[in-house]
């Protein structure tokens, strides 16, 4: 479209690849201005039954279905939950913060509500609290807590990204997750927020996530 010299800016046809345009400079295609597409940070407390995906080519139900009438701008989620894991799912359409939240490097704080289907021993929470090596590596737990008389249901932090590795961790040791919640991302909570509902981030939770971008 540049070398065609459908772009202005400033009203000057600009052929020039890689021209910088600087703020303020006003952009028209084909005699139109172009307006930068605002960013929206969008989160949901994730119900069971959604898959984390734009479409789903077996018809199943998506979380976009969840968030379809929250703005007009096209935006996605930030990694997965599998479709029985319920909680925190971020939604933006601003890509270098997703990839920032996404990358294992930045080490993203996660903290996980887990049930499983038997009481758990100590020495599989010893295990889980010095590390459990899975095929694709070491897991590193940051926090474990036992939630309930019955050792049934523990509190979990941890911040690797990898796929399904809370319930490959427990799996590893003999047990069955019956539930996973996730409830804190990044610093954001469910406080308020009930299950199937979205809301938009304040100016605060954003502040926070683009803080070293």
């Amino acid at each position: 479209m540049i070398e065609r010299g459908l772009i202005k800016v400033n009203k000057e046809v600009i052929t020039q690849l890689g021209y910088k345009v600087r703020r303020g400079d006003a952009v028209f295609y084909k005699g139109k201005k172009l307006s930068p597409e605002k960013y929206v940070y969008v989160l949901l407390n994730k119900p069971k039954d959604y898959i984390t995906t734009a479409k789903d080519p077996e018809g199943r139900k998506t979380v976009m279905e969840l968030v379809s009438n929250a703005c007009s701008e096209r935006i996605l989620p930030v990694g997965r939950l599998d479709r029985n894991t319920t909680g925190l799912l971020l939604f933006t359409n601003h890509g270098e913060l997703a990839r920032k939240l996404s990358h294992p490097s930045n080490n993203v704080r996660k903290i996980y509500r887990v049930t499983v289907d038997k009481p758990i021993s100590k020495s599989d929470l010893d295990a889980i609290a010095v590390g459990v090596k899975l095929e694709d590596g070491l897991v590193e737990i940051d926090d474990l807590a036992i939630l309930n008389t019955q050792k049934t249901e523990l509190g979990l932090e941890l911040h690797s990204g990898r796929n399904r590795i809370v319930r490959r961790l427990f799996e590893s040791l003999g047990y069955d997750v019956v539930k996973l919640d996730r409830a804190v991302y990044a610093g954001l909570t469910k406080k308020n927020l009930s299950r199937g509902r979205w809301r938009f981030l304040t100016e605060r939770e954003v502040g926070m996530l683009n803080k070293g971008l």
